[in-house]
């Protein structure tokens, strides 16, 4: 069992990590979020394709059943908003079912649950693509730059040789990152977009419920159990109706009101109350991370002092180097590096950094504070 451990000890430290091209709130939109969505669309899809989605009672004993689900499935239902306010079991028989022919001006119909699946997938994929944008954007920059080196055993000749060419490179390009920042900060900001436009987007398919349908399940759950209104079922309703209109026998059109079980709204209901609450822990998250983002980057003074909490190792003259020759897209360059070089190599390689530039640092003194 120690052999075992041994080895697999060794095997973590001789596998590369991936290199990370972003930060962690942003893995919550394209990773952890898309990921959550895609999981929530094939749940959904398996509840609606395998076995019945929605069961209707038929008028007459022989009326053929399978026909009256197909229908109302594909034509929608509706509820009585009315209905919702009464006593269940003395006023109306279920929430929000009540004599249609008395409200018949007054019915909320229910077509958004022949596409959640589809929806929940599509958003998935919005979700994925600041990142795809990003992606290409950066061009595999930090993978190239880095050559390996997150690999924390490696022999010293090739370490150094490795360290040498990044040094290299970081020296020669200098101050010319500033479009390589840029272009992560419009990804954060398309992934800002991209949550909030998501939110109207749900509100509109969910008939204009979605914004205040978690505010309104907190009121609910701390509601006096005697008077409330359960608003998971207002919106996702378990029983609805159906008007299925055929010929009689006599020639004449007769419409039938049936009422329609939709079980597939019980999973429903607990996936939109997740993703309201998420959305808006999401939304506060990115959007702190946005406003700290183009604070640090316009304040040289807050971003250094960021990248030296990152580093704890770096000597505070080179911290002092790097703060009079390098620009903002400079700093998110390091940033990154940071994040993904054993903490003791980056060290050195500022260390060797600093040490080429220490003959051109009096020439940028004027720029400090340029971004």
């Amino acid at each position: 069992m120690s052999l075992v451990n041994l080895f697999g000890g060794l095997r973590r430290l001789l596998r590369r990590r991936s290199i990370q091209i972003d930060n962690c709130v942003f893995r919550l939109h394209w990773l952890v979020t898309s990921s959550v969505l895609v999981v929530f669309s094939l749940v959904v899809t398996a509840r609606q394709y395998v076995g019945d989605p929605i069961e209707c009672v038929p008028p007459t004993s022989d009326f053929p059943m399978e026909v009256l689900n197909t229908y109302c499935w594909i034509h929608s239902t509706f509820t009585i908003p009315a209905a919702f306010s009464k006593k269940v079991g003395y006023d109306v028989p279920h929430p929000g079912i009540d004599n249609a022919e008395d409200h018949i001006t007054n019915r909320r119909y229910n077509a958004y649950y022949q596409w959640v699946c589809f929806m929940l997938f599509f958003q998935a994929i919005l979700f994925y693509v600041p990142y795809y944008i990003w992606k290409n954007w950066e061009g595999g920059l930090l993978e190239a730059i880095t050559m390996g080196m997150q690999v924390v055993i490696m022999e010293d000749q090739e370490r150094d040789h490795k360290k040498r060419i990044l040094t290299e490179y970081l020296h020669r390009h200098m101050r010319h990152h500033k479009f390589y920042a840029l272009k992560y900060i419009v990804c954060e900001f398309l992934s800002l977009v991209n949550i909030i436009g998501q939110m109207f987007l749900m509100d509109k398919f969910l008939g204009g419920e979605f914004w205040r349908y978690g505010t309104k399940v907190v009121s609910f759950a701390m509601s006096d159990q005697e008077d409330r209104s359960d608003p998971m079922i207002y919106v996702f309703p378990r029983m609805t109706k159906c008007t299925f209109r055929s010929f009689g026998s006599s020639g004449d059109i007769q419409s039938h009101d049936s009422l329609c079980l939709l079980p597939l709204n019980v999973v429903n209901e607990k996936i939109y109350i997740f993703l309201w609450f998420w959305f808006i822990i999401l939304v506060t998250l990115t959007s702190f991370v946005f406003v700290l983002r183009i604070v640090v980057l316009m304040v040289p003074k807050f971003r250094f002092h960021m990248l030296k909490s990152r580093s704890p190792l770096m000597k505070p003259e080179d911290l002092e180097v790097l703060s009079r020759v390098a620009n903002a897209g400079d700093w998110f360059l390091f940033y990154m590096l940071a994040q993904n070089l054993d903490p003791l190599v980056y060290k050195e390689v500022v260390s060797d950094l600093t040490a080429l530039m220490e003959g051109k640092v009096e020439e940028a003194r004027a720029p400090l504070n340029s971004i």
